[in-house]
């Protein structure tokens, strides 16, 4: 049987890259029989600044757009974050679809695809580890930065990676794989 694997934008600032390379590693991902993927954009989940009155560890969740996003996130055996780095950090729409959750996260591997300029948004994805570790998440070292994304979105709005960036989501994908089934007892 497929791991779920969700992938999530995380960026919601207009004129974002963020879904130009989603798609791209969406694709890439839906052809690796070892997952069935779910395209997931925190700009339609809309998720207002943690707005539950109850801890999330309680998971007593009473607005819709959380018992939503927390459906979403416990179907998953695994997660790919794709995000940008703004001012040397991850975007606080990521920040904040993370913590507004706790068991959903538990024992489930992260994996990132971030996107900026010089860094390949690497900053950002070193900001959130602590966080996601925090949540009992795995984040697995092996991920795919993108430096300079905007040379490599076409006139029609398509990501074109390079052999390099096709190489390493692979190889990020193989090592959420393993650690998807290593961890599944821990979910059950």
């Amino acid at each position: 049987m497929a791991l779920k694997l969700n992938i999530i934008i995380a960026s919601t600032r207009p004129g974002r890259g963020g879904p130009a390379v989603a798609k791209w590693f969406h694709e890439f991902a839906s052809l690796d029989a070892r997952f069935e993927t779910a395209l997931i954009d925190l700009a339609e989940i809309n998720l207002p600044l943690l707005d539950e009155p109850h801890h999330p560890r309680m998971q007593k969740y009473e607005k819709a757009h959380t018992k939503r996003w927390s459906s979403l996130v416990d179907a998953a055996d695994a997660t790919v974050f794709v995000t940008p780095e703004y001012d040397y950090f991850a975007p606080p729409s990521l920040i904040n679809a993370l913590i507004y959750l706790s068991k959903e996260w538990n024992y489930k591997p992260a994996g990132f695809v971030s996107y900026g300029g010089v860094s390949g948004g690497m900053r950002s994805v070193e900001s959130v580890k602590g966080l996601v570790a925090g949540l009992r998440m795995m984040p697995i070292p092996d991920g795919v930065a993108v430096h300079s994304y905007q040379q490599f979105i076409d006139d029609e709005g398509v990501f074109q990676p390079t052999e390099s960036m096709t190489g390493s989501a692979a190889t990020m994908l193989a090592e959420l794989a393993k650690w998807a089934e290593a961890l599944k007892p821990l979910r059950t």
